[in-house]
């Protein structure tokens, strides 16, 4: 029998209960032999996460247990960080401030009261005068006034209470020294070549009354509230056992507020030694030499650059002028004695005398009510009131400035032979180069910088490379500097001035 190969029952399988099968009914369905298996796509389309499913990946006990680990790890790190920092700070060396004196932040003004007297008023007006000047100089600053000129050079212990015939009477005196309490001013009395000894006899002894009377004389200006003394170092007294013994009276009057003084004034290039160097509290050196004639530019910066190259550490200074110079060298050397380690001893400038000033107003008052302005009187007041600036801010900046009061001292040579290969124009050897120092305290630096030539110089870093590149005007001597400045585009004037605070971390050796 023929197979139907085009019947319906080709390439099926036919049988009882088999779809496709005789009596399976017209719904029956044919199955093919071969079914084709589909292939995987080979660029499954790429979806992210579902929110459920991330969070049901990340709750799984892997995820948790490396969550931990790294919480951990974070505040493990931070405690380490900060327990390291601490003992840096705690060990690393810091600058220790040492609680200073009163005659170590004060700021001694030298003043001859008869002098003062004599261009004002004689008697008690003069001495009047001088008291309304006190409250006026405790503004500016000073601390401590030093009377010279009281005694006779010939007086001896036995008129030690006894002034000079030019000079005020005692009763004078002690009202000078109330109003000065009453002002915040300490008094000392200069005994500088007054004979405190006594006359000697014809063996060469000194008089047995006199050294008696002498401790008599201390007690007596000590009890009216004097702070101190001031001998020579050519006096007779500068010696171990008169200073032995006027340490024993002053011992009487001490206290902690009000603790007694012995001033030096040094006169000799070398100070002659003492067994006890604590027997002499404040040693005041003169930075320029003792002349009959005003000194020149050259001598001025020589002498400066020697007493910056010997600053003494071991001995608390007070720097004073001391010898002749010009108006405005003398502004300069203001500077530089404001800024020196050690106390400031200001000799009285009539450029910041209030009386002067209040003179030169009513003077310029009377000429605006005649419509003559007179130039040279309006030129006058504002020296004064420029000098009062200057002095005004070298004081207080002092008196604040933990760098200024105790800081260490840096010389820098800026001259011609620190940097002879530096391609920078380096001054001329022909005129004194820019003298300059750095005070410094901790992270805070005050640069000053001394230009005593008559041209003015450009301050060229490369011949400090240490020094930061910026810093702030704190004074001048022409007080017309003030904000911020750059190192490399600075350039000091003809006689003046500059100190500039640096608010960049440097280091210096």
């Amino acid at each position: 029998m023929p197979l139907n190969a085009g019947g319906p029952g080709y390439g099926s399988m036919e049988g009882p209960g088999l779809p496709g099968s005789v009596g399976a009914g017209a719904d029956a369905e044919t199955a093919p032999l071969l079914v084709p298996e589909s292939e995987p796509d080979p660029c499954p389309e790429w979806r992210p996460l579902t929110k459920e499913e991330l969070e049901a990946a990340a709750d799984g006990p892997g995820w948790r247990r490396v969550r931990w680990y790294l919480v951990l790890l974070f505040w493990v790190s931070w405690v380490t960080i900060l327990a390291t920092s601490i003992a840096i700070i705690v060990k690393s060396p810091r600058p220790v401030a040492q609680p200073l004196r009163w005659w170590q932040k004060s700021l001694f003004y030298q003043l001859q009261p008869q002098l003062f007297m004599e261009a004002r008023a004689e008697g008690a007006g003069g001495i009047n005068a001088l008291c309304e000047q006190l409250p006026y100089l405790r503004s500016l600053g000073v601390g401590a006034l030093i009377l010279e000129g009281l005694f006779e050079k010939e007086a001896s212990p036995l008129n030690l209470t006894v002034t000079s015939k030019d000079s005020v009477t005692i009763p004078q005196i002690q009202h000078l020294l109330k109003q000065s309490n009453k002002a915040d001013l300490k008094v000392v009395l200069d005994f500088c070549d007054v004979n405190l000894m006594g006359t000697e006899d014809v063996t060469g002894n000194a008089d047995e009354a006199s050294s008696v009377k002498a401790p008599y004389a201390l007690r007596f200006w000590l009890d009216q509230g004097v702070a101190g003394f001031t001998i020579c170092d050519t006096d007779e007294a500068y010696s171990e056992k008169t200073l032995l013994e006027w340490r024993d009276v002053f011992k009487e009057f001490n206290t902690e507020e009000e603790e007694r003084i012995v001033l030096v004034k040094q006169t000799k290039d070398i100070l002659p030694p003492l067994s006890n160097s604590s027997q002499v509290d404040v040693v005041m050196k003169s930075i320029l030499p003792a002349s009959h004639h005003i000194l020149s530019a050259q001598e001025v910066a020589d002498a400066i650059e020697t007493h910056l190259h010997t600053v003494d550490r071991d001995i608390w200074t007070s720097w004073t002028v001391g010898g002749k110079a010009s108006h405005d060298l003398k502004k300069l050397l203001l500077v530089l004695t404001m800024t020196l380690p050690g106390s400031p001893a200001v000799q009285h400038d009539s450029d910041i005398d209030q009386t002067q000033t209040a003179s030169l107003n009513l003077a310029s008052s009377h000429e605006d009510e005649d419509n003559e302005p007179s130039e040279s009187q309006a030129d006058k007041q504002k020296q004064h009131v420029a000098a009062a600036a200057l002095f005004t801010s070298l004081s207080h900046s002092r008196a604040r400035e933990e760098a200024l009061l105790y800081g260490s001292f840096t010389f820098l040579p800026f001259n011609a032979s620190t940097n002879a290969s530096s391609n920078a124009t380096l001054p001329s050897p022909s005129f004194p180069p820019i003298l300059a120092f750095l005070r410094s305290w901790g992270c805070v630096h005050f640069l000053v910088l001394l230009n005593v030539g008559a041209e003015p110089r450009p301050l060229d870093p490369a011949w400090a490379p240490s020094l930061p590149e910026a810093g702030v005007f704190i004074a001048s001597t022409g007080m017309d500097r003030v904000g911020s400045t750059s190192l490399y585009t600075l350039e000091v004037q003809p006689q003046e001035a500059i100190v500039i605070k640096l608010f960049e971390v440097g280091s210096y050796s």
